[in-house]
């Protein structure tokens, strides 16, 4: 704190405790011995009660730090010296990630495995071009140190790495557990990367207490060093898979991990790099530490050398020595005169112990200067040459692939995320798994109020409405169904049965929940079926069939379904049922054709279905010709006409037709 760090013990002390958490650091930097928190969030103990001491990791990165391998500055206060960078001989900034945000930038990198980052680094020095994609054969995604399944696909993955932006989903890992008789729960071992145990339990619980996870029972936390949370579910019949999948949607035991590779290359010009761009930064950066410390170690050798040839001088000529420091008065100055010696070297012999005159010490100084007169050529020769720098590279990037051996240390090596593809469930299930199926009646005004009854009501004449309302249409449904809205306009709104209001008021108007025209009004709605087909027609008596689930729309604006041009107007809209169509005027003129002369469609103004001199359609109904075409009289009377009675009413599409026969309500609908 005094020499590099003014902004007091606290901030300095929450670094050092993050950087010795074996989950919050893929490879932590520091051993710590105490309470250094935990996954639960808890904080660790004050600093008087823990101690801190470097990891391998650390001193890899330090590794040369005294040997003028990396450029110092002057610290805050100026008092003191600090280094601009790390040697870094372990890659530290691919290994333990990185996030943070700095002035107009930020910059999210997510941890990785040591072996496979130094095997790709291989690959790049023994071929400079290799092709970006194929270090994905070596590094295959992020290493988390909590492990977890990364539900990426590799495309996304492979792009992410070529432009250095991108993300990684990462799910919890889980487990199926029988508990005999048919029951069992799910088994979360390993949550996603900076996730808070604690916090996402106590979210788990209060989806569970809103009722937002209906398939889920309960949750305990059964961890204890490992983590354990069982999920326990309402029904033994419940699919693991998709209660799951209904929690990974709503909480974060799926979440996503940004990566953003935004880093200062060179030291200075920040980038965003792709994945082979970083690795050549850092080995170009392991070259340039190289050759500093071997001009260091040269100029070492230099000296030393210097200063035992002064020795060997000495030595053969000893007793003039030892005469010219007893009768001289500046027995230096003689001495550089005398034998051409430097000033180093007329130090050093002064400079010497009497003990080391002894027989042995000149052939230990003869020894010496050759190993080193040996050191020094392999030096030279490696200073000379970038095929050696780049081989004495390599072989310091292998080592350290040697340390973090997967095999040799499996501990810290090998790798804790795996990968898997998401299991495919339909948005439909997972969509219904998400909501309590509760039985409801959907009531619509005439003015156009929705809401939701509980239950499935039997009479409707009890319902309560605004002064001036009353009932349009109500019909059963459950919480778990679409509800489709067909308006004048051809348009087809869709709203989630459980974003019903409730029953107790009026409801609320259609138009806050979706954004319907002012000039349009509601044909009907209904409960979607998938499997049904619907019978459309305006005004004008124009029409086709579409199946139910084209229509499905995914915003508040609606699905355009039928092309209308004012004055016509949408007018019906039914399901489709049996192989003939009657469809009568207001004209009274009925006319009965069969329904494969309908095309399917999934959007127009489709085909005239019968024609009128003036006024418009009435109403519509299709029919099985066996069963018969049957309608109801205001006195709730059923009639029924056979194929025979039907014969002078049968025709083809978009002709005038008949009269209705005697009998047909004066409505003109048929009931």
């Amino acid at each position: 704190m005094g020499k590099f760090h003014p902004h007091g013990d606290q901030s300095i002390y929450d670094a050092l405790v993050r950087l010795a958490q074996p989950f919050a650091m893929r490879y932590p930097l520091v051993d710590g011995q105490g309470n250094f928190g935990n996954i639960d969030g808890d904080n660790a103990a004050a600093m008087r009660y823990t101690e801190a001491r470097m990891t391998e990791v650390a001193s890899e990165i330090l590794t040369g730090i005294t040997e003028d391998a990396v450029d110092f500055r002057l610290t805050y206060n100026e008092e003191d010296e600090e280094p601009t960078v790390l040697p870094g001989a372990f890659p530290n900034l691919l290994c333990n990630g990185s996030s943070g945000i700095a002035v107009g930038m930020a910059t999210s990198i997510p941890p990785h495995n040591a072996a496979e980052v130094c095997d790709a680094a291989l690959a790049i020095i023994d071929d400079p071009d290799v092709d970006p994609e194929r270090l994905l054969d070596f590094v295959k995604g992020p290493d988390f140190p909590t492990g977890g399944i990364i539900v990426e696909g590799p495309d996304s993955i492979r792009e992410a790495y070529a432009t250095g932006r991108g993300g990684f989903r990462v799910r919890a890992r889980w487990h199926k557990e029988e508990q005999g008789r048919g029951m069992w729960t799910a088994v979360v071992t390993e949550i996603p990367y900076g996730v808070q145990k604690s916090r996402l339990i106590e979210k788990i619980a209060e989806l569970i207490i809103s009722r937002r996870l209906p398939l889920l029972e309960d949750i305990r936390d059964e961890s204890a060093e490992d983590i354990r949370i069982v999920l326990v579910p309402k029904s033994r019949t419940v699919a693991a898979e998709l209660l799951m999948e209904s929690v990974f949607k709503l909480t974060d035991l799926e979440s996503r991990f940004p990566l953003n590779m935004n880093v200062l290359s060179r030291g200075k010009v920040p980038g965003v790099l792709s994945l082979k761009q970083v690795l050549r930064e850092w080995l170009d950066h392991r070259r340039e530490v190289l050759l500093r410390r071997s001009r260091h170690r040269l100029a070492e050798i230099e000296r030393r050398l210097e200063i035992l040839a002064g020795y060997l001088v000495a030595y053969l000529n000893i007793d003039e020595v030892i005469r010219i420091i007893r009768e001289e008065d500046e027995p230096k100055k003689v001495m550089i005169a005398r034998f051409e010696l430097t000033d180093t070297q007329a130090e050093a012999i002064l400079n010497m112990r009497l003990r080391a005159l002894r027989k042995l010490e000149e052939f230990e100084i003869r020894k010496e200067f050759e190993k080193l007169s040996e050191e020094k050529d392999g030096i030279e020769a490696l200073l000379a040459s970038t095929a050696r720098q780049w081989k004495t590279v390599r072989w310091e990037v292998a080592k350290v692939r040697q340390t973090f051996d997967p095999e040799k240390n499996p501990g810290l090596g090998k790798r804790r995320t795996t990968f898997a593809e998401a299991p495919e469930h339909d948005l439909e299930e997972v969509h219904e798994a998400l909501i309590e199926r509760e039985p409801i009646t959907v009531v619509l005004s005439e003015k156009g109020w929705l809401r939701a009854m509980k239950g499935h009501l039997a009479d409707f004449s009890s319902l309560s409405f605004k002064e001036g309302d009353s009932l349009k249409i109500a019909f059963h449904a459950q919480t778990t169904d679409k509800i489709l809205l067909f308006t004048t306009g051809g348009k087809v709104f869709t709203i989630g049965a459980d974003r019903l209001p409730g029953g107790r008021g009026h409801g609320e108007p259609v138009r806050i929940m979706v954004d319907m025209e002012n000039d349009q009004a509601i044909v009907t709605a209904f409960a979607h079926d998938p499997e049904r087909r619907l019978l459309v027609a305006s005004h004008a008596g124009n029409g086709f069939v579409v199946a139910e689930k084209e229509i499905i729309a995914n915003t508040r604006k609606g699905k355009q379904v039928m092309n209308v041009k004012a004055p016509d107007e949408a007018k019906l809209c039914l399901p489709v049922s049996g192989d003939h169509v009657a469809i009568v005027g207001q004209n009274r003129k009925l006319l009965v054709f069969p329904l494969s002369e309908v095309p399917e469609m999934s959007r127009g103004k489709g085909v005239r279905l019968q024609r009128y001199k003036d006024g418009g359609v009435s109403d519509i109904k299709t029919f099985a010709m066996e069963e018969g075409l049957s309608w109801k009289d205001s006195a709730d009377r059923t009639f029924v006409k056979t194929r025979e009675e039907l014969t002078e009413w049968m025709g083809n599409r978009a002709a005038a037709g008949r009269m209705a026969p005697k009998g047909f309500p004066r409505t003109g609908k048929f009931g």
